[in-house]
């Protein structure tokens, strides 16, 4: 599971954040998760709740928004939002699109005290 090697990364995020804020303590964070990341939202949420434990998260709350694949048309130049993955326009059924959002996992905020 590469869950467990992202949430790694995660909470050194989170600490290097707190560290640089001179915080002892992160009460919250939120992250982004696209559809295309391969990521496994609920063995995310597990892992965290795992590792967290004796960190600067220890106690967080563990928020994760879901990205759908947002795209962009190259004929009709459009775009569009699509909770399946499809590379195909929704408006003119094109194939030649771009991703311009769904692909990757992002940190977004953290709350400390």
């Amino acid at each position: 599971m590469h869950e467990y090697s992202i949430v790694q990364a995660l909470l050194e995020q989170c600490e290097g954040h707190a560290k640089a804020n001179d915080s002892t303590k992160v009460t919250k964070v939120v992250t982004k998760i696209g559809k295309l990341s391969g990521v496994e939202p609920h063995l995310l949420k597990t892992a965290f709740e795992t590792f967290k434990e004796n960190t600067v998260c220890d106690g967080a709350e563990f928020i994760m928004n879901l990205q759908d694949l947002k795209l962009h048309c190259n004929i009709c130049q459009k775009e569009s939002e699509q909770s399946e993955v499809r590379y195909q326009c929704v408006h003119c059924q094109s194939t030649d699109v771009s991703v311009l959002d769904g692909e990757d996992m992002y940190l977004m905020t953290l709350e400390m005290e």
